[in-house]
């Protein structure tokens, strides 16, 4: 049957029956200030009959013009219409273009249209203490001895095509070293149960976590469940949107730089919700992937949701799917007025325009594959109510005041919604490119709207590029968002494949790596005395974060003596000394061991289940950071394997298991989420696991986010994993285009507000604020720092020197640099590198090097090494 037949044959059903009528009294607060009840009290005059339990079967095939929208059936003689009647004198008029409800201006009651809030950096589940190693490493009695060399087996070469690099890394259960455990402190609230292991870090966490009200972000929207906190009492979900003029900067709003801009949390611009909600409203969650989930409102724990949100990255519009419901709008903004477009953008869609106090305007369309109509009563200036109760979905878009096209946009793509991602990517050498295809639903002939950030822009294909239009909207800390209109989005990358260990940069890259006799000699002599410290002590510790670090420095020194120096002996000597190290780890016999827990399902710190302390080695058994943390085992690793494959054979399993709790990248490993740390469509990492946060997740270090894709290249390498490789290729690619957009702000930086460029770096970056600070400080060492650690080949693809020489004239030149102390003005040197090696290496061979002025996870053998191979000697 074609739509339109079917749709007709529909609406004739719901024409016959006759409706049954709700009377509503007048609520007499409203008069004196007060705002009216969420929910509309009402005697039901007609006995009605139960709501049919049956549904319709999914809807799949294209030529009856729906896809996969599956929604309770409902005939007319069920569905309760209610008679509202409003608590205001609203003046109804019918012009050309539809039926408006103008709202008389406000008297005793004003909207909200700006909002001022006490700002404070949230702690919880971050470490506050110094971030590097800062104990006294003391200085060996005596050098390590040279070792015979065992090594003969040569690292196996990767294939650089493929055209699908997001395979699993292993499908097998953890090794059974980890142990397990069924238990995690977080408990899994409101989630339904479902196969795939649920993630950690994702952006729709919130809606699981505390009491369940912190807001999400989907960019360029926020949404929230209100849970009857607000003002009007309402249990429906607000959806938030600021604008430029919306921010706050702070802590003096007319400082350039300033430190922080953040925007406000309570300008609930429209809440949706339905009649039947109230105290007794539950929130689930379910179909969690690594970019979308549904939320689900219930009106009590045995009922049928009454909606559900299908939340997705980018989405264009804010979907709230109706199962039998009565809707409800609400708005802390105040409505001004309410119209009924009498021009339907497309068959089967009803379209309303939402003015409101703040000067916005909003767009609602509704549609129901049942053909029911759906009709709005004015209340209130915060309260609008449909007349019936409605099968289908409804959504919502904010009209840029700006854009006089956007209105036609919206109108072509509406009736279709995402409702998850399919990411898939390939390579061809130095060329990667990776896909989002959205799964959708609704009607099949509509071509979806989704919203890009910058650096998706700056990535496009050209034909997706074709797909851009003029529509954009701020977001909250990724400058414009812009529609595309296209079912699929592909973003095309050039790969560092060229990068390895060794001293590299884009412009040198170093290929035919050769020092000086002298620069051996002086790096050799320092290399010496450094491999002969106590490893052993340096990387046993009782943080995962610390040892990992410590282990990664002295990968780093020993294969300075095996590649740049060409002394094997030594190299067998450190090498031997580090195994012994390592095996403490991937025998589990280390201070806190690891477990599996599959709770969550990941590989976790037991720290938090010995002491009770959620913050200890930064949140890792809370699922903080562990990118940062099991890269730098990662990392060591592919060191250690790069100079003796054999090591890998034996030890493979253990640091493969690390890279499937961080970034696994298959659904068919169902032993980890999906890509818990990365972020595909932000392009960065998230760093906060399993704590509630009201600005959403964050990430301080951009630099340990880019060293967790490089070490994914490098393990690949050494492994034969062609795939791994070039994900980590990919993911060092789109990492370190996205970092240079919202991280790092070159002068002409155009994302981020102008008064907060100055800054040069982000501090940490929140999903709905930009904080130029540290959790452990605010000295600009360490903001500025965080951004650089650890120094490595790397470093020069993120960093690049247009970049590091703004920030060095702006912070750390003329001699301010060597007002640092500690391990910092180390850290800070070696960043120099990357723009005058000379001078770097001239800091580092000095006979009296002051040893405090490195971080215990840095080597002046590899800062040498760097400055040296950069050009520096």
């Amino acid at each position: 049957m074609k739509p339109l037949i079917m749709l007709v044959l529909l609406q004739i059903v719901a024409v016959h029956a006759d409706p049954l009528k709700r009377q509503v009294r007048k609520n007499p607060l409203l008069e004196s200030g007060s705002d009216p009840t969420h929910h509309v009290k009402a005697h039901i005059t007609s006995k009605s009959r139960p709501a049919l339990d049956r549904q319709l079967p999914t809807i799949e095939d294209e030529d009856n013009g729906l896809i996969g929208l599956t929604l309770p059936t409902q005939s007319s003689e069920f569905i309760v219409t209610s008679t509202v009647i409003p608590l205001v004198s609203v003046l109804t008029k019918t012009t050309a273009s539809g039926t408006v409800q103008i709202l008389p201006s406000a008297t005793s009651q004003y909207p909200e249209t700006e909002k001022y809030l006490t700002y404070s950096l949230d702690m919880s589940g971050h470490n506050t203490k110094p971030l590097l190693i800062e104990t006294s490493i003391p200085i060996p009695s005596t050098t390590l001895a040279p070792a015979s060399v065992t090594i003969q087996a040569d690292s196996p070469q990767t294939i650089l095509i493929s055209q699908d690099i997001f395979q699993p890394v292993a499908t097998s259960a953890p090794p059974s070293i980890f142990g397990t455990r069924s238990d995690h402190p977080v408990k899994r609230q409101g989630i339904k149960p479902q196969e795939e292991p649920l993630a950690t870090n994702k952006f729709y966490s919130n809606f699981y976590l505390g009491n369940q009200t912190a807001r999400t972000w989907t960019q360029p929207y926020s949404l929230g469940w209100v849970r009857g906190d607000n003002e009007s009492k309402s249990w429906g979900m607000s959806i938030m949107h600021i604008d430029t003029n919306q921010k706050l900067f702070g802590p003096d709003s007319r400082a350039n730089p300033a430190k922080y801009y953040v925007n406000p949390l309570g300008l609930l611009s429209l809440i949706i919700s339905s009649s039947e909600l109230g105290s007794s409203t539950i929130l689930t969650i379910d179909s969690l992937t690594s970019m979308s989930a549904n939320v689900n409102l219930s009106p009590n724990p045995g009922a049928q949701a009454q909606m559900t949100f299908p939340l997705v990255q980018g989405m264009g519009f804010v979907t709230a799917k109706f199962h039998g419901g009565t809707p409800i709008l609400e708005s802390t903004i105040f409505f001004r007025n309410f119209t009924k477009l009498s021009k339907a953008p497309k068959f089967g869609i009803s379209k309303f325009r939402i003015d409101l106090e703040d000067d916005n305007t909003w767009f609602l369309y509704a549609y129901s594959p049942i053909g029911a109509n759906l009709e709005f009563t004015v209340i209130s200036k915060r309260l609008v109510q449909a007349t019936s109760q409605f099968n289908g979905i409804i959504q919502i878009a904010k009209n840029p005041s700006s854009n006089l096209k956007a209105e036609s946009i919206y109108d072509e793509t509406s009736g279709a919604f995402a409702t998850s991602v399919k990411l898939s990517g390939s390579i061809n050498k130095d060329t990667g490119s990776y896909n989002f295809s959205f799964v959708k639903e609704g009607m099949a002939n509509t071509t979806l709207a989704m919203f890009a950030l910058p650096h998706h822009m700056s990535s496009f294909s050209p034909r997706i590029l074709e797909s851009a239009t003029d529509l954009q909207l701020e977001t909250t800390t990724k400058g414009k968002a812009t529609i595309i209109v296209s079912d699929s989005w592909t973003m095309i990358e050039k790969l560092p494949i060229s990068l390895g260990f060794k001293p590299w940069s884009p412009e040198l890259k170093n290929e035919n790596y050769l020092l000086s006799p002298d620069t051996v000699s002086s790096i050799h002599k320092v290399a010496s005395v450094e491999i002969s410290q106590d490893m052993k002590n340096q990387t046993n510790l009782d943080s995962i974060y610390y040892s990992g670090k410590a282990l990664a420095k002295f990968a780093g020194i020993v294969y300075t003596f095996h590649e740049l120096l060409g002394d094997k002996e030594m190299a067998q000597a450190g090498l031997n000394e580090l195994k012994e190290c390592f095996a403490i780890f991937t025998s589990n016999k280390n201070r806190y061991p690891l477990v599996y827990e599959k709770a969550w399902k990941g590989i976790v710190s037991s720290a938090s289940y010995a002491t009770g302390d959620p913050g200890i080695d930064f949140g890792n058994t809370y699922y903080n950071d562990h990118h940062f943390h099991y890269g730098y085992f990662i990392l060591a690793a592919a060191m250690i394997g790069s100079i003796d494959p054999n090591w890998v054979n034996f030890n493979k399993d253990y640091i493969n298991t690390l890279v499937r709790d961080i970034a696994n990248p298959s659904s068919l490993d169902s032993y980890f989420p999906v890509s818990r740390n990365f972020d595909w469509y932000h392009g960065h990492s998230w760093a906060h696991g399993l704590f509630e946060s009201f600005d959403g997740k964050n990430q301080e270090s951009s630099s340990e986010d880019s060293i967790f894709a490089y070490a994914l290249k490098m393990w690949g390498h050494v492994t034969g994993d062609s795939n791994m490789e070039a994900r980590g290729n990919l993911q060092l690619a789109v990492n370190a285009r996205s970092i240079q957009n919202y991280y790092l702000y070159e002068n002409s930086n155009s994302v981020q507000p102008p008064s907060i460029r100055g800054n040069k770096v982000a501090g940490i970056l929140f999903e709905n604020k930009i904080d130029y600070t540290t959790f452990f400080g605010s000295n600009s060492e360490y903001i500025h720092g965080i951004h650089m650690i650890p120094l490595l080949a790397s470093s020069s693809l993120v960093r690049t020197r247009t970049f590091v020489q703004e920030e060095w004239d702006s912070f750390f030149s003329n001699d301010r640099v060597d007002t640092f102390s500690s391990g910092w003005r180390g850290i800070i040197h070696a960043n120099q590198a990357l723009i005058d090696p000379k001078a770097a290496w001239n800091f580092f061979n000095t006979l009296n090097f002051n040893e405090s002025f490195l971080d215990g996870g840095a080597s002046r053998t590899w800062y040498m090494a760097l400055a040296a191979g950069l050009g520096g000697s």
